[in-house]
């Protein structure tokens, strides 16, 4: 099959242009927000040229305004479920950097204390409930949390974030059609960046939008927006909580936007087409909204002062995991089993 480019989304995917509703203090949240996630990642990128995050990881450096735009308009009931690629949503929520550098670099001050690595990370305290290496397999744990805030009367919201390549995996439509006939509380949201692991997505998939276009088939809207502009995405947000909150039953949102590297480390991504990276870069989040902060006119000041404290938060948290120390042995075989481990079993 001939490979087609992709170009990046135009102004017709968004549910509403730009405006000046969310006031500055909002917006400067929303930029901040994904500037710890780009500086972060791109941080967990050179560790890893450093050989001092081990394995791989999945980067969500190209994707940030999704993951800041979600968790900007969620309340702290509310619970994200996340893929492997789920460093950008643990941080949104509020996990330190150095609490998830740590975990990336295997060490006893990380999440998890290096225990889970860079593609389980979970923080319950922050709402993170996890992120599943396995395809698909978070959906119906998502539908399972809204129906816990349903039975109990809460107007908590349980919010799920997947790639393209998982609307072709039985679960997704399975989750789809159960949130639809019990009227759940959960977005559903396709973090559609193209390609699955090393495959376009238009290339195995009947439809052209692989999620939105097929939620007719659950009773659901079809919204198609940019995820690259993180207005666009906290206002889509916020109507998707507050039809779910008046138990209005579930959506699915398809957010198009572009990772600016392979699917993992280990990834070089030839299969692009050329100059494909380089249409979406103009497209960049974080390009994107800094013009948005100039146009509504916030000081440049202002911007750089965000950039400055991020990259002083991104140097102190690398420096204090550069020093801690690897997760002591006893705690290898705790958490494993739960009738007491290894030892009871031999």
């Amino acid at each position: 099959m001939v490979k087609k480019p992709v170009r990046a989304p135009d102004d017709r995917t968004a549910p509403a242009r730009a405006n000046d509703d969310l006031g500055e203090e909002l917006r400067l949240r929303l930029y901040r927000s994904q500037q710890v996630i780009r500086q972060a990642e791109q941080r967990a990128y050179d560790l890893f040229l450093q050989n001092l995050v081990k394995g791989t990881s999945h980067l969500s450096l190209g994707q940030e305004a999704i993951a800041a735009g979600f968790a900007t308009a969620m309340r702290p009931g509310d619970l994200s479920f996340c893929t492997y690629r789920g460093h950008a949503h643990t941080l949104a929520r509020g996990v330190p950097v150095e609490k998830v550098l740590g975990e990336l670099m295997q060490r006893d001050n990380g999440l998890m204390r290096g225990k889970g690595g860079s593609m389980h990370l979970t923080s319950v305290e922050h709402g993170v409930m996890g992120s599943y290496a396995i395809i698909g397999a978070h959906l119906p744990i998502a539908c399972g949390a809204a129906l816990t805030a349903q039975y109990k009367g809460l107007d908590d919201v349980a919010v799920c974030f997947f790639g393209d390549g998982t609307t072709n995996i039985g679960a997704f439509h399975e989750a789809l059609n159960f949130a639809a006939v019990w009227a759940l509380p959960v977005v559903f949201v396709c973090e559609n960046n193209l390609y699955m692991e090393y495959t376009a997505i238009h290339e195995v998939t009947a439809v052209k939008h692989p999620a939105a276009d097929r939620a007719s088939a659950y009773g659901l809207d079809r919204i198609v927006i940019d995820g690259n502009d993180a207005d666009v995405v906290y206002r889509t947000a916020q109507a998707a909580f507050a039809r779910a909150r008046a138990g209005e039953g579930p959506s699915l949102i398809e957010c198009l936007t572009y990772r600016h590297s392979g699917h993992s480390r280990a990834d070089p991504a030839k299969y692009r087409p050329e100059g494909e990276l380089e249409r979406w870069k103009e497209r960049d989040p974080i390009k994107i909204y800094r013009e948005r902060l100039a146009q509504f006119g916030i000081a440049e000041s202002a911007m750089t002062a965000i950039d400055q404290e991020v990259a002083r938060i991104v140097d102190a948290a690398t420096e204090a995991c550069k020093a801690a120390a690897p997760p002591p042995d006893d705690i290898l075989f705790t958490d494993v089993y739960a009738d007491g481990g290894w030892a009871w079993r031999n």
